[in-house]
């Protein structure tokens, strides 16, 4: 699963590698441990808000970290749809129109993971030479305690799509991020193609990511602490 990760790249940094065309929310702060039910950086293709029959364009949006499915009577679901498996996002209900329409990209340093070992859960930090670009869907909520007129009444939500995790991170733990290569960055983000089946077909073509875990600090244990050194190997 990803239950925690770092983003420190800048809006400047994120709209030149994945060329955005329209940014929308505040630039957010260098991130070292960002967690479930805060705000985050995601790259997503739509319409724009005014013209919803023009062509879609690549937007950096901020959004909250766990799925709110449209449906949903409270927001508190979010906080348990973090995660979802990519084997079965086109069958569940709280993902399957969102992965046949709303797809996303959730731009990473890397990720933290817990290994169970003699009794204790050791973190580490799992990482590689580019940015790792996770696999998410994204949903809008309407908030039936917000009148029409409040600019806040939607809730745009994001969950990071989990595969079974390869052989040499397997012992870390059984599951991990799916990571968009730039191939298929494209046809992932397209709104435009929405058939389930493709869409598991695109997923079956992701190869599995070649990452780098090194044990870290259990300082990042806590949410409280968000610096630079949690970043650092130990040992």
């Amino acid at each position: 699963m990803c239950g925690r990760y770092a983003s420190t790249q800048s809006d400047s940094d994120l709209r030149a590698v994945f060329d955005i065309a329209e940014t929308i929310g505040e630039e957010l702060p260098p991130a070292y441990n960002v967690a479930p039910t805060q705000t985050v950086r995601t790259i997503l293709e739509r319409a724009p808000k005014d013209e919803p029959e023009a062509d879609a364009v690549r937007q950096l949006r901020s959004v909250r970290w766990g799925l709110i499915p449209s449906w949903s009577k409270d927001i508190k679901i979010g906080s348990r749809l973090i995660n979802a498996r990519s084997e079965t996002i086109t069958e569940k209900p709280a993902f399957k129109k969102a992965a046949a329409r709303r797809r996303c990209i959730v731009p990473a340093d890397g990720y933290y993971e817990w290994e169970k070992r003699e009794g204790k859960k050791v973190p580490y930090f799992l990482h590689s030479e580019q940015l790792l670009e996770m696999a998410g869907l994204y949903e809008l909520w309407r908030d039936p305690s917000k009148s029409e007129e409040d600019p806040d009444r939607w809730v745009w939500s994001v969950t990071v799509l989990t595969a079974p995790a390869a052989d040499a991170l397997g012992h870390i733990h059984d599951r991990s991020p799916v990571i968009v290569p730039e191939s298929l960055r494209a046809e992932w983000l397209d709104p435009a193609m929405t058939d389930l089946g493709s869409v598991q077909e695109m997923l079956a073509a992701i190869p599995e990511p070649s990452l780098v875990p090194y044990e870290v600090s259990s300082a990042v244990n806590s949410v409280k602490n968000d610096n630079p050194d949690l970043l650092q190997p130990v040992g």
